[in-house]
């Protein structure tokens, strides 16, 4: 059994801060450490306590660097990692100029490999080491996704983008074929090593009620397995379902009558909702996943944190690229913080934090696995340089307290504040010599 030490300042939030006090929910160690063994956390704490604990550990000392769980994004598309920040679309003319001619080249087997090494290596350069993604109609693609990511030993989720109307020719499949592609899809990949499979249809609009039928039985076959689409993200696009589904009560319906809400589903953005709707989710245990920058880029709205966390919801954070504008969790914190402002309500650091972290995991029925340092956990860390740039660091040298010390860092923070990325315990960036 190799035991490794990862010592630095450790930021522990333990519990939902939305529920308390960010203080009360967090242990915060400003000589602490990690204690790994196996690819698992054993344990956390003062460093001098681990040490006595772990004499022959492999020590690695990030000095002031904070640790943190790995960052979990909960809503992406990495067949889009190639046209992100694409100019001036809202979002049904981003699919039909930007996304659907992109997709169209995930047929090639050899570039969605491309784009998922490139997507990955991305991933784990800002600090994440989780992510639930969108792959194409293509086979291949999901392949792609969960190959790149077992070799890499990440855990992730995916699925295939289940399309059969008003998508072009070759991005369209059918309802048989949805079912059948996935159906073989999940068994290839669903708990092989940490892959998890989504049931994954990409939005009303693209599927037909037959189609969502068809992936609604499949999941009540596989209920384990989580689902993921689209929820009201734009009120042209509400607009639209309604034409096409003049029957159903609202948007959410149009899932609802097929099966496709409950707990383990995943609903991007979901910002113009209903009162029955938010009503619907809140008593399924459904999941909202928060896309400030997609929101602000595409335009398409501001999610209401404050109501969403007051009213019980499940709500976890992404970047969805590429229609959101970074790879980076902590500008997506950012973007949260600042549609916080303009709803009213500024979210905590700790809060953005656990969003990112702690929040989506819950919200992939993974809150004992990632986004946490409880023993026991998968061994996902990031550690962040809080003084990486010169504006940051003379922001954060008059820190009194851990959270004005981090808060710099969200705001201002990108790539170069990742000072280390670890995967089950093993330190994928910046990568070892030898």
């Amino acid at each position: 059994m190799t035991q490794t030490l990862i010592l630095g300042q450790v930021l522990d939030i333990q519990s939902d801060p939305f529920g308390s006090t960010p203080d009360a929910a967090s242990r915060f160690d400003a000589h602490g450490g990690v204690l790994v063994e196996d690819g698992r956390i054993l344990a956390t704490g003062p460093a001098d306590e681990l040490r006595s604990r772990a004499p022959r550990a492999t020590i690695e000392d990030h000095g002031r660097g904070l640790i943190l769980p790995g960052f979990v994004d909960a809503h992406v598309h990495y067949p889009q990692t190639a046209i992100i920040a694409s100019w001036g679309k809202r979002l049904i003319d981003w699919l039909n100029t930007y996304t659907f001619p992109e997709e169209m080249r995930f047929g090639d087997p050899a570039y969605a490999d491309e784009i998922a090494e490139r997507y990955l290596d991305l991933l784990i350069a800002n600090g994440t080491t989780t992510a639930c993604s969108y792959c194409t109609i293509h086979p291949a693609s999901v392949d792609a996704f969960f190959g790149a990511a077992e070799r890499r030993g990440m855990a992730v989720a995916a699925g295939k983008t289940c399309m059969d109307r008003n998508a072009p020719d070759g991005l369209r499949d059918d309802a048989r074929s949805a079912y059948d592609d996935s159906a073989a899809l999940l068994a290839r990949w669903h708990g092989r090593g940490r892959a998890r499979y989504v049931i994954t249809p990409r939005f009303t609009p693209t599927s037909t009620p037959e189609q969502l039928e068809a992936l609604g039985a499949l999941w009540a076959e596989n209920p384990d397995c989580l689902m993921q689409t689209h929820l009201s993200e734009q009120l042209d696009e509400i607009a639209w379902v309604k034409e096409l589904h003049p029957e159903a009560r609202d948007y959410l319906d149009t899932y609802e009558a097929h099966g496709l809400v409950r707990e383990g589903a995943l609903f991007g953005h979901a910002i113009h909702l209903e009162d029955r709707e938010r009503d619907r989710l809140r008593e399924a245990g459904a999941a909202l996943i928060h896309c400030p920058t997609s929101n602000a880029f595409i335009g398409s709205g501001l999610f209401g944190m404050a109501p969403a966390k007051a009213e019980g919801q499940i709500v976890g954070l992404a970047t969805d690229t590429g229609g959101g504008s970074s790879f980076s969790m902590l500008r997506t914190m950012a973007a949260a913080y600042e549609i916080g402002q303009l709803t009213g309500t500024p979210l905590h650091p700790a809060e953005l934090i656990w969003l990112a972290t702690a929040g989506s995991a819950a919200a992939m029925r993974l809150p004992d696995r990632i986004g946490t340092l409880a023993p026991g956990s998968d061994a996902d860390l990031v550690v962040l340089d809080l003084a990486s740039t010169p504006a940051i660091a003379q922001r954060a040298g008059g820190a009194e307290t851990i959270w004005d010390a981090v808060f710099p860092t969200i705001m201002m923070g990108d790539d170069r504040a990742t000072a280390a990325t670890y995967v089950a315990g093993r330190r994928m960036f910046p990568p070892c010599n030898g």
